[in-house]
């Protein structure tokens, strides 16, 4: 069975159901891209941890409470829940905790990205890894709306759809600010050259 006619399996038995063990295999399922998405956002493990656990916990309650028939797409729903997350987590922090901390102390915490290929010699991996670590470092001096939709589109592999429903956008919209995304983060990497 295909991961996606799986999540539409256990989505359409959890609005049946309403089973907690339902619901514990779909939060399998999301919860690595949910605390992906919220560590890009938030930058540390531990918060990122914490608020992937209140999505799930919320989600549950409403489900609960208001029953899974009211919403559509479980996956477009929980990335807007997580995306509420962290904008309520950033409205309740004071910003100065988060300017304090300097770089080289924030980045131990950050997950690497390794390429694994044997037929790619030494130079090519390192060439790799330098505009790996370029792309990274210039999305973080992009603006959150773009570096928002540059995740969700190319690393958490969205359609132009989803990420609409996430943004809440038109589909127009998304095209239009993921263009805008991109050819703002080309910029970023161009200064650095």
């Amino acid at each position: 069975m295909s991961r996606s006619l799986k999540e539409q399996y256990l989505f359409l038995k959890l609005r049946a159901t309403r089973d907690p063990e339902v619901y514990g295999k779909l939060y399998d399922i999301y919860v690595d891209q949910i605390y992906r998405f919220v560590y890009f956002k938030v930058g540390r493990k531990e918060e990122a941890e914490d608020l992937t656990a209140d999505v799930f916990l919320k989600t549950w309650q409403y489900i609960n409470e208001m029953g899974s028939e009211v919403i559509e797409n479980l996956r477009a729903f929980l990335y807007q829940a997580a995306r509420n997350a962290v904008i309520d987590f950033y409205r309740s922090k004071d910003q100065k905790e988060f300017i304090a901390l300097p770089q080289e102390a924030c980045e131990e915490e950050k997950p690497r990205v390794e390429i694994i290929d044997t037929k790619q010699d030494l130079v090519e991996k390192i060439n790799l890894a330098s505009d790996l670590e370029d792309v990274k470092k210039s999305l973080q001096k992009i603006r959150d709306e773009y570096r928002e939709v540059i995740v969700l589109r190319f690393i958490e592999e969205m359609s132009v759809k989803e990420t609409a429903e996430i943004l809440g956008k038109s589909e127009g919209a998304v095209r239009v600010l993921l263009h805008r995304a991109v050819a703002a983060l080309k910029e970023k990497v161009a200064q650095k050259n």
